[in-house]
């Protein structure tokens, strides 16, 4: 029912639907119930308040149902209703005899929200005014709503476990934040929102009134009188909160006079205490006091500060004790808030004491959190007078301060004001103005490390300069550390910008004015409960006792300079002369209440109590003390307050004191009340708790606030004297004390600037001051100098030496780590190892040396104990995603953009071997062209070798390792020893060094000819491999498991090209073809040219070397039959076959249609190694002379029948000059004549060149030889060593001819061309016969074949990811809606591969085959196992590479720089070029793996 009337509401008749909306609010309790029953409670509340808020939202509705169906009566009575079913008895404060009852946190009304939609709608109902208003007239129903909100009073209780741990961790504290955020906080911010007036003022009265009403029953109810229970806490006080809230605003906006609507003195000391509590329960569990109650109590206390609950929780909490403090006695307030922190024990001047309530360890940070929040209530002006404008700026500063910020985290960590209608809306202008006069706003960037950031506003200098507040940053810190993190950032500003070199303190903000009504606060500052507190710390920290820290100091610092910014008025001098100056201290600590004159009051001598064992014991008390000061404190005439000048915590006397202002407030009537300041009544004292073994002494102190701040000025610098008055030299700073160099410090600058403002505060002060420097003082007093002196200085001197250790050992470990990285990262791999170690003339080969880094050995690689690189075996078909043409494919967005892959290189190449295989013998075929351009094994190295016995002992650790780790140790996979970087295999080092030696010397003068013959006398050797194959040594044994991991690398389909499977043909084309995709896999990483020259771009990391010797190994087990081996026919004419031919079912595939790269891999891996030079660059002369003739042909077949006719002329006319055979007019002429001979020339269609010319055909010819002279130039770099030259692109072809030795001796480039690198073994005419009358012949047969099958110029442009459009948007509409082409449903989760376009369903079943799932399926079909997809669905990007995924990241942000992962902020994303080609260059580099670090298996379920 409740679904279907959804959508119809709001078409009715405006009659109609005031109907059905009465109808609704009669069965409202029905519904409830109904809800409360149902097990899908989440299905039913959203359909509730889909009808409810369509009713609910319109005013005027709302306001006639209200009038005529009493809908704020019922919603208050179903929500109370509701409520009292999940009701326990409250364990606050008085178990056995409590009255009071709270809604039980554990029930499912409360874990699963089920109130939820009944709060809504009366939120909803609460933000219209006119109903808002009949709520706030009636009185009954706000008794009734405040009777609902003390259900929440005190839930949750938490009680402190001190023996064991507590066993099973509630997590109820969720549904009770939830449940007072939601019934109590919301529904307050809505009735706030309408008290903004002055004419409001009498709904403000009548929450109060009725408020404070029920808090009054609440006390009652938990048999509260002053004191709270011990160890419980309860973080959940709506009662106080609302209290608190309204006070606010009625000052703030309604101009009410606070004092009018606040409740008594004894109300307000019952008011304070459980907001108190809370904040020493904070400060106890972080001081980890509450540690056996589990992780969830930090959990609330992180809650209770966290952003969404601020400012209804704390915010408040901080608020009420701030009105308390500033209308209850000062010194009750101070003496409260250390007794509930539980440090009066410590606050004794003795060096020892006992503390009956705390343990040792916890007593620092118990002392540090009291002075913390005593800062924290002084300074803080949220509620007591800042604006809106600054307290977002404040609250803003403040985050940033502690990180730098995206502008979504910053919108979730500023408090918003919770109800929506209230102003401040988080991302409207205010927000956005306020951000840009803070921050600067630093562009994505993507970092070396891999991880992507995002857009960050990081605060401005200026801000960092005045505006950074560490009290803000305390309040609203989650996590402890950011406060650190705040203080680091701050001192890294103070280095940078040269304002302060070493380590700041927080630096002192000026606080915005307090508002008149809270003038009473500053009281706090001013009284002598306070002032013995900063006196006893000031002193003790100067003494160094026990557990106190920088930190407590630098809290008393800030107090004192609190209470100098807010001194009650300027005294005037002579009134403080006539007082007489120290003849009356014996009467008291201090004389006054003013911190300005208590600051130079000289305290003498001071009683304590102290353990019979403490070192005060031993001394006599001086003769004086009987007529002095404060011998005569025993008798019974003092003030209890004067007995406090006996010093320590107990005699203080805190708690007697309290209890004994708390019964006289009681006793009068509240008149009188107000007058109280200081009861009169003498007590006698007794140390409640006090243990017998202490004993009194009397203490020697002499010292006043100022004098022990100048001595603390002696000890931080560590030098005597070390304070200088700065008015001395300069009279100026006491008429302008605000200098900047004061505002940012250490300790030193704190004291020195509360020195200036003390003195410029008062002329006595000055002039002390300057007394007390001139005297020159030991720092500590004469009865203990010499050993403490002793101590401090020692201290001192063993601190530099430490310093001194330290540093000489950072000094060591950097030039360690430094060589460390020298060798280690970048161990010498062979063909680094170049000739100009070892003398030219010595022909002998060093041996090249490995460190293993897993036993740390250095050595050879042996026979017997081979040394291996680690490396990474991956299939790529990174190669075979080239296309040729330079403009980039698009990502499809429309139908008509669908993309073919017809035009890829894999394509191409593909059909180009189907076609030979159709008309040509298999075994030939696959020695024509190269595979691998899909499913091409690469590898890469990290550089870093180590024994393979080390290795395989190192796998078996991992094996027996339970730790979970990212990949696969059964399928061969672990991380480098050494770096961590991802491996899977080892790749044996070949013994010996197998860089020539006599690489520097000038080429051999052997003729062409010899040379020719010992190539092929090498090639007939096939038995003299260096490593013989028959004694299985423990070297040929890993070359040949290395071998099966490169072949297992990659699929079968990628690997068997043969028409007979198994045939060893196709394993002789797999080896030679991995050296070609690694060797082509370099070139795309330098860029597709040679033009930067210098070492491999992996620099040593290249493990081409290594490779070519196993695969070399491997090839020569396969002999050529000699009869075949195309060394033969590049180098010798044959005679004429064409007889045999007709016999054979398939000819051999013609030498011009062969694959010249190929051909060179096939003569290099089939020679003994290692290889000579000379007979390197003799091969390479010899395929050079067919790949130009294979050029000649392409381009004659290119050109029209004129210009064959006239090439073919002026070529017979030259043919007979000396130097014909380099000349490619002549070449040319003769290629068009003698292919004449067959049909080929015969079609009619030519896609002709447009200009025929001698300068287009010279620079067609070197674009022809182009590629294969740059696979060939990176081989000779990596057998041979020496860097690779670097040049201009247009003069690449000679310097990399020059460098491959076929320009005899380099030309001025003008009259250079291609032909002249000829170098022709027989002579080129009968050559190139014999290669074109193989073409001929087979022309005849297939003379529609012929042209296709000629290798046609090969321009492929690098590697590219489909192009990605400007504006998400345009992705997500047409994908998120598109079917799959598979299953033809609209996929859940959609994707599309960005590698060639095609769209997947992810994780759908429905595409599944054999356990695939579509993605990884497709991620093996199109990348041989690694899948670039984009999740349609949450604009991420994720990687699958094997059995493994990752998620990336986002390439999609929006305008502030930020990924929006899925789509949940639902705003505007766009492009972000750079970090779209970091995702292409890890895709082109294949580092992944290596760079991203969170990968997770798919178990195929992608």
């Amino acid at each position: 029912m409740l679904g279907s009337k959804k959508c119809e509401i709001v078409e009715w008749q405006p009659r109609g639907k005031v109907a059905f909306t009465k109808t609704f609010v009669q069965h409202y309790a029905f519904i409830m119930k109904t809800l409360k029953k149902s097990h899908e409670s989440d299905t039913m509340s959203n359909r509730i308040v889909h009808i409810s808020v369509q009713l609910f939202s319109n005013e005027e509705l709302a306001r006639q149902v209200t009038e005529e169906c009493q809908l704020l009566d019922i919603m208050v009575t179903v929500l109370l209703y509701m409520m009292e079913s999940c009701l326990i008895k409250s364990e606050l404060q008085d178990e056995e005899n409590s009255l009071h009852v709270v809604v039980n946190c554990g029930e499912a009304l409360l874990k699963n929200n089920t109130y939820w939609p009944l709060v809504s709608d009366f939120i909803n109902i609460l933000s219209h005014q006119s109903v808002a208003k009949k709520f706030l007239e009636d009185h009954g129903l706000l008794v009734t709503w405040m009777n609902f909100v003390s259900f929440f009073q005190g839930m949750n209780l938490n009680k402190r476990e001190l023996n064991e741990h507590v066993e099973f961790e509630s997590q109820t504290y969720y549904a009770a934040f939830a449940a007072e955020l939601e019934a109590c906080a919301q529904p307050m911010w809505g009735l706030l929102s309408h008290c903004k007036v002055r004419e409001t003022q009498e709904y403000t009265r009548n929450v109060v009134r009725y408020c404070l009403e029920a808090l009054q029953d609440w006390f009652d109810a938990i048999n509260f009188v002053d004191e709270p229970a011990p160890n419980q806490v309860t973080f959940h006080l709506p009662l106080h909160r609302y209290f608190a809230m309204f006070l606010s605003k009625a000052v703030k906006c309604q101009e009410l006079d606070l004092d009018t609507i606040l409740p008594d003195q004894e109300m307000l000391m019952k008011l304070m205490i459980h907001p108190l509590q809370i904040q020493a329960s904070l400060s106890e569990i972080h001081s980890n006091m509450w540690v056996r109650n589990g992780l969830q109590i930090k959990g609330q206390a992180m809650t209770y500060v966290q952003s969404h609950f601020c400012n209804s929780m704390i915010d408040p909490d901080i608020y009420l004790l701030q009105v308390c403090a500033s209308r209850l006695d000062p010194d009750y307030f101070i003496s409260s808030v250390f007794e509930r922190f539980k440090v009066v024990d410590l606050l004794t001047m003795a060096s020892q004491h006992q503390n009956t309530v705390l343990d040792s360890e916890h007593e620092r940070s118990m002392l540090e959190g009291a002075l913390t929040f005593l800062v924290l209530l002084l300074s803080l002006r949220l509620h007591l007078g800042m604006t809106d404008d600054e307290i977002l700026r404040a609250e803003m500063v403040a985050q940033l301060c502690m990180n730098d910020r995206t502008h979504s985290s910053l919108l979730d960590l500023i408090p918003e004001n919770p109800n929506p209608k209230s102003g401040i809306i988080p991302g409207s202008l205010s927000f956005e103005s306020v951000l840009s006069a803070v921050a600067d706003f630093k562009a994505p960037v993507f970092e070396p490390g891999g991880s992507m950031q995002q857009g960050m506003y990081t605060p401005k200098a200026e801000v960092w300069d005045k505006e950074f507040d560490p009290v803000m940053v305390i309040l609203r810190t989650v996590y402890r550390r950011d406060v650190q993190s705040a203080m680091d950032r701050y001192t890294a500003f103070l280095k940078q910008s040269g304002k302060f070199p070493g380590n700041p303190w927080p630096p002192y903000k000026k606080r915005t004015p307090l508002h008149p009504s809270y003038k009473g606060l500053v009281k706090l500052l001013h009284c002598k409960t306070l002032h013995i507190v900063l006196f006893t710390l000031l002193y003790k920290i100067l003494m160094d006792h026990q557990n106190l820290s920088e930190h407590v100091l630098c809290m008393v610092l800030y107090l004192i300079e609190l209470g100098l910014e807010n001194s009650p008025e300027r005294e005037s001098d002579e009134e403080v002369e006539s007082t007489g100056g120290q003849e009356r201290c014996h009467d008291s600590w201090f004389p006054g209440s003013n911190l300005v004159s208590n600051m130079r009051h000289f305290i003498n001598y001071v009683r304590v109590r102290v353990p019979e064992t403490a070192p005060e014991v031993k001394k006599e008390p001086p003769a004086s003390t009987s007529s002095d000061g404060l011998a005569s404190s025993q008798s019974s005439r003092r003030k209890s307050l004067q007995r406090e000048n006996s010093g320590t915590a107990q005699v203080f006397s805190l708690v007697a004191e309290r209890r004994k202002k708390f019964q006289e407030i009681i006793n009068r009537n509240t008149s009188e009340a107000n007058q109280v300041v200081r009861p009169k009544a003498s007590m006698k004292w007794s140390a409640p708790g006090a243990t017998p073994q202490l004993t009194t002494a009397i203490l020697e102190v002499k010292e006043s606030m100022l004098s022990l701040l100048i001595k603390l000025h002696h000890k931080l610098s560590g030098k005597q004297n070390s304070y200088y008055p700065p008015w001395l030299d300069d009279v100026d700073v006491l008429i302008h004390p605000e200098i900047p160099r004061y505002s940012h410090g250490d300790g030193m600058t704190a004291v020195e600037r509360i020195l200036l403002k003390a003195a410029v505060q008062s002329r006595l002060n000055k002039r002390i001051i300057e007394e007390i420097c001139r005297k020159v003082t030991p720092p500590v007093p004469p009865k203990k100098i010499s050993s403490a002196e002793k101590k401090t200085l020692d201290k001192e001197e063993r601190r530099q030496k430490a310093r001194e250790r330290q540093q000489k050992l950072l000094a060591e470990f950097a030039s360690r780590q430094k060589s460390f990285m020298e060798t280690a990262m970048d161990v010498e791999s062979p063909d680094a190892d170049t000739a100009m170690e070892i003398a030219t003339s010595e022909q002998h080969v060093s041996e090249a040396i490995y460190d293993c880094v897993i036993c740390g050995q250095s050595g050879p690689s042996t026979e017997d104990r081979p040394t291996g690189l680690v490396v990474l075996l991956q299939a790529s078909s990174v190669l075979g995603q080239c296309r040729n043409s330079t403009e980039p494919k698009k990502l499809p967005t429309t139908e008509e953009e669908q993309i073919y892959p017809w035009d890829t290189c894999a394509a191409l190449h593909d059909v180009r071997l189907t076609t030979l295989q159709r008309y040509f013998k298999d075994s030939s075929c696959l020695q024509a062209v190269s595979i691998g351009w899909e499913g091409g094994v690469y590898v890469q190295t990290c550089g870093h070798t180590l024994h393979i016995d080390c290795h395989k002992s190192y796998m078996e650790s991992l094996r027996n390792d339970q730790v979970l780790q990212g990949f696969s140790v059964d399928k061969g996979e672990f991380t480098c020893p050494l770096c961590r970087q991802f491996a899977n295999s080892v790749l044996p080092c070949y013994p010996g060094n197998n860089v020539e030696r006599s690489l520097w010397q000038s080429h051999s003068n052997k003729c062409m000819r010899d040379l020719v013959q010992e190539v092929e006398d090498l090639q007939e050797q096939l038995g003299t491999f260096p490593v013989s194959i028959s004694s299985e040594t423990n070297l040929s044994k890993e070359m040949e498991s290395v071998m099966k991991d490169i072949k297992s690398t990659t699929q079968k389909k990628y690997t068997d090209y043969s028409k007979s499977p198994g045939s060893p043909d196709n394993d002789f084309l797999f080896m030679y073809s991995v050296a070609r995709t690694n060797l082509e896999l370099e070139l795309v990483h330098r860029g597709g040219n040679l033009c930067s020259g210098g070492a491999s771009t992996a620099g040593k990391r290249s493990c081409l070397n290594q490779l070519f010797h196993v695969l070399a190994m491997h090839m020569r087990l396969y002999s050529i039959d000699s009869a075949y081996n195309p060394w033969r026919k590049l180098t010798q004419t044959m005679q004429d076959k064409n007889s045999e031919l007709i016999s054979e079912e398939l000819p051999e595939v013609p030498v011009l249609y062969r694959d010249v790269s190929s051909l060179l891999l096939i003569q290099i891996l089939t020679m003994p190694q290692p290889l000579h030079k000379e007979h390197f660059t003799c091969i390479v002369k010899v395929l050079f002379t067919l790949l130009y003739t294979q050029a000649l042909a392409a381009l004659s077949v290119k050109c029209s029948a004129e210009d064959r006719m006239a090439w073919k002329e002026s070529g017979a006319l030259k043919k007979n000059t000396c130097n014909g055979e380099k000349s490619w007019e002549v070449l040319l002429g003769h290629v068009v004549s003698e292919l004449s001979k067959g049909k080929i020339y015969e079609e009619r269609e030519t896609e002709e060149l447009t200009v025929v010319n001698p300068d287009s055909v010279e620079c067609y010819l070197q674009q022809f030889c182009l590629p294969f002279l740059r696979i060939t130039s990176l081989l000779q770099h990596h057998l041979f060593g020496g860097d690779l030259p670097s040049c201009q692109e247009d003069e690449e072809f000679t310097v990399l001819a020059s460098c491959l030795g076929l320009l005899p001796s380099f030309q001025s480039s003008d009259e250079f061309t291609s032909a002249s690198c000829l170098d022709w073994p027989v002579p080129a005419f009968d050559m190139i016969s014999q290669w074109c009358s193989e073409l001929a012949s087979f022309a005849d047969r297939h003379p529609d074949q012929v042209k296709a099958l000629l290798i046609q110029e090969p321009k492929w442009d690098l590697p590219r990811l489909l192009q990605l459009p400007e504006n998400y948007n345009t992705i997500f509409q047409y994908y998120h809606r598109k079917t799959c082409t598979v299953c033809t449903k609209v996929p859940k989760d959609p994707a599309v591969c960005l590698v060639c376009g095609t769209f997947v369903c992810l994780k759908g079943l429905c595409c599944k085959q054999q356990s695939y799932c579509e993605c990884v399926l497709h991620s093996q079909n199109c990348g041989a196992g690694t899948g670039i997809f984009l999740l349609i669905n949450a604009s991420v990007i994720i990687i699958i590479r094997g059995h493994r995924f990752c998620l990336w990241g986002s390439v999609y942000l929006d305008a502030h720089g930020e990924e929006d992962r899925d789509l949940r902020r639902g705003k505007p994303l766009y492009i972000c070029k750079e970090r779209y080609k970091v995702l292409e260059q890890q895709w082109v580099s294949h580092t992944f793996d290596h760079i991203n670090k969170r990968w997770g298996p798919h178990y195929n379920g992608l």
